[in-house]
C-alpha cells in the first residue's frame, strides 16, 4: 500500500483543495455574482455533458486500464494505444453531424418550458463531452504508468479554479455570464489538451494502427463497460437533470449544492482509486489473488475511517454552513445527509468496482449498470414527481439505488472470488462514526450572534470549534483502537 498511501495523500490533498475552492465557488461567488438561475444552467449543462461523456469515450479509458498491463512488448502497446486514440472518433463525429437534431430532441422532451433558453448553449453539450471523452482516454493512459498526479490536479482541481477566475471575471464586468459560459467551453479543451502532452510525455508510442491480437477481446470489453457506463452516468445525473423538467433552474442549483457537500466526503475514495484501478488490473491480470483480497480489505478500511470523519464534518456542521448561504438553499440539508450515507457506503467498497471490471466477471458490470440506471429513473419518478417530496425525493432515490446495487457488488464478489471487505475492524469503525454523529448533531458551542461589516460570523466560528473538536476526538479514538496501521502510521509521520 506504499505507493498507493504516498500518491492517494497527494491526490485527496488535491481533491479537497478543489472542493475547497468549489464550497467557496458554491457559498459565495455563484449566488452573488451569477445568481442561481445562472448556476443552474451551468450545473444542467455539465450534467447533460457528463450522461454522453461514456458513449463518446467509448469505454476506452476502462478498457487501458484493464488490457494495457497484458501486453508486453512495445508494439503490441503502440497497437493497442493507437487503437485508443482513434476509437472515439467512431462515435464522436456522427454525433457532431447529427447535433441539431439531437440538441432539437433534447429540449423538446425533456426541458420545462419556462427554461428553454437552455437551447442557446446546448452546443456546449457536446464540445464538453468530446473534451471529456478523450480527458479520460490519456488520463487512463498515464494512470497505467502510475502517473495519476496531474491528472487528477486536472480533474479535480482545475475546473474549479477556472470557475472560480471566470467568475471573478464576471464580478468585475470584464465578461458577461454568456461569456463565462463559453469561455469555461474553452477551458475544457485547454485541459484536454494539457492532458494529451502529457499522456505523450510518459509513453510516446510509434503510430501502428494494425489491430492488437486480442482486439475480439478489447471490442467485446468496451462494448459492455461503454454501455455501463453510461448507465452509471445517468445514476450520477440524471437527477440534476430531471429537475429543470418540472422545476425552475433555481431548484436545479438548490440541489446541486445540497449534492456537492454530500459529496465532499468521497474525495480519498475518488483520490485512491486513481492508483487502486490499475493495481487491481495488474493484480488480476497476474491472478495474484492474494493482493488483490489484500488492496481490497485495506482500501475498504482505510477509505471507511477517513470517510467517516468527512461524514461527521460535513453533516455536524451542515445547518450552520447554509445560514452563510442564501435564502433557499436551506432546503438542501436533509438531501445532504442521504447523499452523504451513499457516499459512504460507496466507500466502504474500496476497490470492489475496479475488481468486477478488471475481472473475467466484467460483463455483470452491464446488468449492474444498466438495472441501475432503470432503478434510480423509475424512484425519481416516484419520489419526485408522483409523491411530490422534492429534491429530497431525488436524493432518497439515490440512496436506496445506491444501497440495492452495492449491496449486490458485495455479495457478487464473495460469491465468485470468496472476497469480503468486511472485517471485524469495520464494525467497530461503523460504530464509532455513529455515536460520534449521535453526539455532535444536535449539539453546537453557544457562540453569541454578531456581525462583521454586515456578514453574520457566528455560524463560521461554530463550525471551526466544532470541527476541532471532532477531529481531534475521532483522530485520537481511531489512533488508540488501532483500527487501520496505514492511518495511524501516516498520522505520526504527519506529527512528526
Amino acid at each position: 500500500m506504499g505507493i498507493i498511501l504516498k500518491q492517494s495523500f497527494k491526490n485527496t490533498i488535491i481533491i479537497y483543495l478543489g472542493f475547497l475552492i468549489g464550497g467557496l465557488n458554491t457559498v459565495f461567488f455563484y449566488p452573488d455574482i451569477l445568481g442561481s438561475e445562472f448556476q443552474g444552467i451551468v450545473t444542467v449543462l455539465l450534467s447533460y455533458a457528463n450522461l454522453i461523456t461514456p458513449l463518446m469515450a467509448l469505454g476506452i479509458h476502462y478498457t487501458i486500464v484493464k488490457f494495457f498491463s497484458y501486453y508486453k512488448t512495445k508494439e503490441e502497446q503502440d497497437k493497442f494505444l493507437s487503437l485508443a486514440m482513434i476509437a472515439p472518433l467512431f462515435v464522436a463525429l456522427p454525433v457532431g453531424f447529427f447535433w441539431s437534431k439531437i440538441q432539437e430532441y433534447i429540449v423538446t422532451n425533456f426541458i420545462a418550458a419556462q427554461n428553454r433558453g437552455l437551447e442557446d448553449y446546448t452546443v456546449v453539450i457536446y464540445i464538453i463531452a468530446i473534451c471529456c471523452a478523450y480527458f479520460e482516454v490519456f488520463y487512463a493512459w498515464a494512470k497505467v504508468h502510475l502517473q495519476t498526479v496531474l491528472g487528477n490536479f486536472l480533474k479535480e482541481f482545475y475546473n474549479r479554479a477556472v470557475i472560480m477566475l471566470l467568475l471573478i471575471l464576471v464580478f468585475f464586468k470584464m465578461i458577461t455570464p454568456v461569456q463565462f459560459i463559453f469561455s469555461l467551453t474553452g477551458f475544457y479543451v485547454l485541459r484536454t489538451l494539457i492532458m494529451m502532452f502529457y499522456a505523450f510525455k510518459t509513453y510516446f508510442p510509434k503510430v501502428n494502427f494494425s489491430l492488437p491480437e486480442n482486439y475480439k477481446e478489447v471490442t467485446t470489453f468496451s462494448l459492455f463497460i461503454i454501455l455501463a457506463g453510461s448507465a452509471g452516468a445517468m445514476l450520477i445525473d440524471i437527477d440534476k437533470v430531471m429537475v429543470i423538467s418540472k422545476e425552475t433552474f433555481n431548484a436545479a442549483a438548490y440541489y446541486t449544492v445540497a449534492v456537492f457537500i454530500g459529496s465532499f466526503i468521497e474525495a480519498p475514495s475518488r483520490a485512491m482509486n486513481q492508483i487502486l484501478q490499475p493495481l487491481t488490473s495488474k493484480s488480476l491480470n497476474e491472478n495474484n489473488a492474494s493482493e488483490v483480497e489484500s488492496l481490497y480489505k485495506k482500501s475498504s478500511i482505510n477509505l471507511l475511517v477517513v470517510g467517516g470523519l468527512f461524514f461527521l464534518l460535513v453533516n455536524c456542521n451542515v445547518v450552520e454552513l447554509f445560514k452563510l448561504m442564501p435564502k433557499g438553499y436551506e432546503q438542501g440539508v436533509f438531501a445532504v445527509l442521504l447523499i452523504s450515507i451513499a457516499k459512504m457506503y460507496n466507500m466502504f467498497l474500496g476497490n470492489n468496482g475496479p475488481i468486477i471490471a478488471n475481472s473475467k466477471f466484467y460483463k455483470i458490470t452491464l446488468p449492474i449498470g444498466v438495472g441501475a440506471a432503470i432503478l434510480v429513473y423509475c424512484l425519481n419518478v416516484l419520489f419526485y414527481h408522483k409523491i411530490n417530496m422534492n429534491t429530497d425525493g431525488l436524493a432518497l432515490a439515490t440512496l436506496l439505488t445506491v444501497i440495492m446495487l452495492n449491496t449486490f457488488k458485495l455479495v457478487f464478489v464473495y460469491r465468485k472470488m470468496k472476497m469480503s471487505p468486511i472485517t471485524n475492524k469495520t464494525w467497530l469503525v461503523l460504530s464509532i462514526i455513529t455515536v460520534f454523529f449521535i453526539g455532535f448533531y444536535y449539539w453546537n458551542f453557544n457562540v453569541p450572534t454578531f456581525e462583521v461589516f454586515g456578514f453574520e460570523v457566528s455560524p463560521i466560528l461554530n463550525i471551526i470549534l466544532k470541527s476541532i473538536l471532532i477531529v481531534s476526538a475521532y483522530l485520537i479514538v481511531i489512533i488508540k483502537l488501532k483500527v487501520s496501521d496505514q492511518i495511524s502510521s501516516l498520522i505520526q509521520k504527519i506529527l512528526k
